[in-house]
């Protein structure tokens, strides 16, 4: 089938059907909010409207869509939806679309969250643009395919997955379907991983590693300083020499100009906790907290390593750290007392450079600028989870999306339905290059 005769069969977005789809999706908003132990979504509520949409054009109601109900824990499951083409082993994926969503307080909106609510071209509401907008888009690309039934050279296939929201819960989405290989005909085309924002190709994402730098000192009357090890002091001469070591070690690496990231790799501080007592009482321990955000040409694993490396030598060398006025200090001989650091780390992620020498990367290009009206691929030291696991597996993953990074994990969230057509028209763009 022409490639022309494809744009003209799946033609343009139905805005009233979108719509009506993203309303009962965002009704269930409320309860797809990832954020465990108190908040386990359940995604299942998502999949029952997705499958009221598809499951007419299935094969077992006469049509085309292959249908696959996927759960690894209950209420939480994962749908992989097929559109056979002609060509074995010729194949284009849009997968990632993702039925979890960040929490939400309505006390800090100013509309209800988990209604969606139209302000002209706005379309308001928790998964707007992250990512239920998305589960909507792709959703009523696979129903104008089983209406339309056009006679592709390609397969096209969406995989609509539960947890996306929360790394530290494995086993119930993308990575279970992987592992089971259900994915894996997935590797014969490009995989376009729908759950980025601003209409252009993502191409570069940041690795994340969390951590927390525990001091110890010793407690004492503030009017006596040196009788105590500051904690406080010791933590901030301690991160001073981390991060000195840091940037020496992991510098601006020469892809990142090539790729368009914002910033290089960064370490920093982000919160700060220590016991309660009065202000004239030197604590006797703090701990200091952080993240890494790490462009993909460096590991995640030699950066934690290279970290404590640093703490540990800090811990044999205290003496040395600089202190602060003339009795600060990290050792009371007298007392056989140092001051410690301890480091650890929570989940990490690491970051992933899309292929650019991928047709599929040059393809959602020529689709972008047809839409859109220019093409200006970017890339974040923001984090997305899953996606370099996929590439390290022999996925050709690239990455879009059609919501808005202001509104992303924000309060007041909404995207564009003007957006979201012209995302549908990327897809339509995409199948039609991908027949030639």
């Amino acid at each position: 089938m022409a490639s022309q005769q494809v744009k003209e069969s799946l033609g343009t977005l139905n805005k009233d059907s979108f719509v009506a789809l993203l309303t009962n999706l965002i009704g269930e908003s409320k309860f797809v909010q990832n954020n465990p132990p108190e908040l386990i979504p359940q995604e299942e509520r998502v999949v029952k409207h997705v499958l009221d949409v598809l499951l007419p054009y299935s094969t077992a109601n006469g049509g085309p869509l292959l249908v696959n109900h996927v759960t690894y824990s209950p209420g939480r499951g994962n749908l992989i939806v097929e559109y056979p083409g002609i060509e074995l082993g010729k194949i284009l994926s849009f997968v990632g679309m993702h039925m979890d969503v960040v929490t939400a307080n309505p006390n800090d909106w100013e509309f209800d969250p988990f209604t969606l609510s139209i302000d002209g071209e706005k379309l308001r509401g928790r998964g707007t643009t992250d990512c239920l907008g998305h589960v909507a888009l792709v959703t009523e690309l696979m129903k104008r395919l089983g209406e339309t039934k056009p006679k592709l050279k390609s397969t096209v296939m969406a995989v609509f997955i539960a947890n996306e929201e929360n790394s530290a819960i494995t086993g119930v989405g993308v990575d279970a379907l992987v592992k089971d290989r259900l994915l894996n005909k997935l590797k014969g085309g490009p995989l376009y991983w729908i759950d980025t924002a601003d209409k252009q190709p993502c191409i570069g994402t940041g690795g994340m590693i969390p951590w927390k730098l525990h001091v110890t000192g010793k407690l004492f009357h503030s009017g006596l300083p040196h009788k105590a090890i500051n904690p406080l002091e010791l933590a901030m001469e301690a991160l001073k020499e981390i991060q000195t070591r840091f940037y020496r070690d992991f510098p601006p690496h020469p892809k990142e100009q090539d790729y368009g990231f914002a910033t290089p790799s960064t370490m920093k501080p982000t919160q700060w906790h220590y016991p309660g007592g009065g202000i004239n009482q030197i604590p006797f321990e703090c701990t200091v907290s952080g993240d890494v955000r790490l462009t993909p040409f460096y590991s995640v694993k030699d950066v934690m390593e290279k970290l404590q490396e640093f703490v540990d030598d800090i811990n044999e060398n205290i003496e040395k750290l600089d202190t602060r006025g003339p009795v600060s200090k990290y050792v009371l001989h007298d007392e056989n007392l140092r001051g410690s650091l301890t480091l650890t780390f929570n989940e990490a992620n690491s970051g992933v450079a899309c292929n650019l020498d991928s047709r599929g990367f040059h393809v959602l290009c020529k689709a972008t600028e047809e839409a859109v009206g220019h093409v200006k691929p970017y890339s974040i030291t923001g984090s997305l989870p899953l996606i370099r696991e996929l590439q390290d597996e022999g996925f050709d993953v690239q990455t879009a999306g059609y919501g808005l990074m202001a509104t992303y994990h924000a309060k007041n969230e909404y995207c564009l339905l003007s957006d979201m057509c012209q995302g549908f028209q990327v897809f339509v763009s995409i199948i039609s290059q991908l027949e030639d």
